[in-house]
């Protein structure tokens, strides 16, 4: 059963993660062949005050790269936490907020840093990263714990302090 909407044009609601709005334009949802010329997308100018605040909300953890990896995480004294991510992975935005709450909390203790794994694949590969987020901790440039998908906060700081505790 096929229904078709004859209003020409639909308001999809935007995605609370990009803060952007589409119009839809079509004159069936359920159009014939060609489908691929049935939509197009138009941006709607949103005058948001949210993106703005998003786009400078200052991090604690550090941005770390496969140039910086060897001196940064490797070479390190302290323990290192690090989280790799992708821009476009939504879970990996709740866990930057948690990996900003640790790197306030243990600074001193760990160092916290982000990897984005698209960018830097020869990292990802080398540690066998398959999906983000995942949240990787060294301690004598070793691996030793680590935390795959989007957790509460406790998972992380359990795997922080079995870290610290460690006497390797």
């Amino acid at each position: 059963m096929a229904m078709a909407i004859s209003s020409s044009s639909l308001l999809v609601a935007p995605s609370c993660q990009f803060h952007s709005q589409f119009t839809l334009r079509s004159s069936s949802l359920f159009a014939s062949p060609p489908l691929h010329h049935a939509f197009s997308f138009r941006p709607i100018k949103c005058k948001s005050p949210l993106r703005p605040l998003a786009m400078r909300r200052s991090s604690k953890a550090t941005v770390v790269t496969g140039q910086s990896w060897t001196t940064s995480v490797l070479d390190s004294k302290t323990p290192v936490l690090v989280e790799f991510y992708a821009s476009w992975c939504g879970p990996c935005q709740m866990v930057h907020r948690v990996i900003d709450e640790i790197a306030a909390e243990y600074e001193g203790k760990v160092k916290c840093y982000v990897l984005n794994a698209d960018k830097d694949p020869q990292i990802t590969e080398e540690y066998d990263i398959k999906a983000v987020p995942i949240v990787v901790l060294f301690k004598n440039g070793e691996k030793c714990e680590s935390v795959v998908g989007t957790m509460p906060k406790e998972f992380y700081v359990a795997a922080i302090e079995r870290v610290l505790s460690s006497s390797s």
